[in-house]
């Protein structure tokens, strides 16, 4: 391992030796960091699949309805083309383990109606939007989900990074700089002795 590049000295020694105590408690900081942020990464994965496959399923009921109220003679687009409910969406950050995460909350004003006579349309189509219309939450909160995953992700990779730096490049480096000054050190010492010890025999 390459050592760097400094001179000699007690004060050169000195200021290596509190780098290399910095460095090990943040590469010990940095790597429990990282622990904690792959098991919260792992609890957001199952997370992820179990939304997603329950929301796979509830579309997938939602478009059956849908299919089987087509047959009707009732044209399903312009029963459904009038909006009956406004909705807002509240998005902000949250922090997790430092990363600043969205978070989506969904605002109904008003109660869930249908935007027909419900003597008009079949009953399916009733079924289709109403599942459709509670859909919107989840659907929001695995969007949430998943960009949390992929933002713990990438910052995972960065600490991973950084904690390779340190463990394989820094720290050896300062490791191997302050015993070469310690040689040095140790050799400057002992010629300094044979010095003194000609000039006695003089």
């Amino acid at each position: 391992m390459a050592r760097l590049n400094v001179n000699p000295t007690r004060m050169e020694l000195r200021r290596l030796k509190d780098r290399l105590k910095t460095a090990e408690r943040g590469h010990k900081l940095l790597k429990d960091k990282s622990d904690e942020m792959v098991r919260q990464f792992l609890v957001l994965i199952k997370e992820n699949k179990r939304l997603r496959e329950e929301i796979e399923g509830e579309i997938g009921d939602a478009l059956k309805a849908f299919a089987l109220s087509s047959g009707a003679p009732l044209d399903v687009v312009q029963a459904i083309a009038l909006p009956t409910l406004t909705a807002k969406i509240d998005v902000g950050t949250k922090t997790v383990m430092g990363v600043d995460v969205p978070y989506m909350q969904i605002r109904r004003d008003g109660e869930v109606a249908l935007p027909y006579a419900l003597c008009s349309a079949p009953a399916e189509l009733d079924d289709a939007v109403l599942k459709l219309t509670a859909l919107a939450d989840k659907l929001l909160h695995l969007a949430e989900v998943e960009k949390t995953c992929n933002m713990l992700a990438d910052e995972i990779e960065k600490n991973r990074r950084r904690v390779n730096a340190l463990e394989y490049v820094m720290i050896p480096q300062l490791q191997e700089t302050i015993k070469y000054i310690l040689m040095k050190l140790d050799e400057n010492e002992r010629a300094a002795i044979v010095r003194l010890m000609k000039v006695k025999d003089f």
